[in-house]
């Protein structure tokens, strides 16, 4: 079967990788993955690969520029003739809506965020077959667009479990990285998200200075790109933890290639996302790794946060409960690693992910 898969760009985040990952096993199963993307840093891995990559504006939102734009993509999908075509985001979704209607190729969709409830977001729900990475989403897409549940397909997102184990690190770089943060004697709590409001990098901080203010043996990481369009908040971050007595033991790491060392390294994740997670995708990264979660209880993250067992939930923006449970996890309480890694394994693995995918597409052969 011939697959083209479209998103806006390929740069960093979780449903871009989640793109590359899918292309990549798709390809070892005979597949012809083809993505069509506005481009981006991670094009080089996909055709590296085995996909074959089509650069063409699906990103804009620019009226004007559409219908051009949508007569390329037009004559991009009758050139290739896919035996199905997979949109992952609205803007996308919208121009193979147009482009499709002389062609006639089944659609999929997947649902990857909680989209405002309009006609512009509703696109989504038009696709033969519909897929959502959490059972939170379902609920969501059901009650606000009134989606038919036949139609939809609860596919979590696949974790590679050959790249995520401990069998593969790279010990050079984790005792370079203890070295470097003097780390020997300290516990690492990481929390692992870009720089935005929304993943509320500021109660971390405060949760940390509280009980940092209390024992000397932990250290905060922050591994995440800044957003370009959220450069004041990251400055915000860096106000607060200047003006603290312990800036000394919180790093800002950016954006990282090198995950599964770092999480090798970490005692605690942290996810304090004030909105909805559609899956969090670095939250189960973590659990493979064998880390214990500490998260908001909203959206996705009531899929695999099991209080005691992979973690525990705190309330958005309640530092002081946070504070509490980094020192309950630490020194009060003992995770079983392994467990979490067992149940982190069981329910989210890359080849589940790909399973479901392909039994979606060969229904359309």
């Amino acid at each position: 079967m011939k697959i083209v898969q479209l998103i806006p760009e390929l740069n960093e985040g979780g449903v871009e990788r989640g793109v590359i990952e899918l292309s990549r096993e798709l390809v070892k199963q005979g597949f012809e993955s083809i993505v069509i993307s506005n481009g981006g840093k991670l094009v080089e891995q996909l055709e590296k690969d085995g996909s074959h990559h089509i650069q063409l504006d699906v990103y804009s939102k620019n009226i004007v520029s559409a219908p051009w734009r949508i007569v390329k993509l037009y004559f991009a999908l009758k050139n290739i003739q896919p035996d199905l075509v997979h949109v992952r985001s609205r803007i996308p979704a919208w121009m193979v809506f147009f482009a499709n209607k002389c062609l006639h190729f089944p659609v999929v969709s997947t649902v990857h965020g909680f989209n405002s409830v309009n006609k512009y977001s509703a696109i989504m729900i038009k696709a033969d077959q519909i897929i959502c990475a959490s059972s939170f989403l379902v609920e969501h897409i059901v009650k606000h667009f009134h989606a038919d549940p036949t139609k939809i397909h609860i596919i979590p997102r696949g974790i590679d479990f050959n790249y995520f184990n401990t069998e593969t690190l790279d010990t050079q770089f984790i005792e370079v990285f203890k070295q470097k943060h003097h780390l020997t004697h300290k516990h690492a709590i990481f929390h692992v998200a870009r720089i935005t409001h929304w993943k509320d990098q500021a109660t971390t901080i405060r949760a940390f200075l509280e009980l940092r203010s209390q024992r000397n043996d932990i250290k905060l990481f922050f591994a995440g790109g800044i957003d370009p369009k959220r450069v004041s908040y990251y400055e915000e971050l860096q106000t607060l933890v200047i003006n603290s007595e312990y800036a000394e033991d919180i790093v800002f790491l950016g954006s990282q290639s090198k995950m599964k060392e770092l999480y090798s390294l970490a005692d605690l994740t942290i996810s304090a996302s004030t909105k909805p997670e559609t899956f969090g995708r670095a939250n189960v990264e973590s659990l493979a790794m064998g880390v214990p979660l500490l998260a908001t209880p909203i959206g996705a993250t009531k899929d695999y946060v099991i209080e005691g067992q992979t973690g525990f939930f705190f309330e958005p923006r309640n530092h002081h409960e946070l504070a509490k449970l980094m020192q309950k996890s630490l020194s009060d309480y003992s995770f079983n690693r392994e467990l979490i890694k067992v149940f982190a394994k069981t329910h989210f693995s890359l080849d589940q992910m790909v399973d479901k995918n392909v039994a979606i597409y060969r229904m359309f052969e």
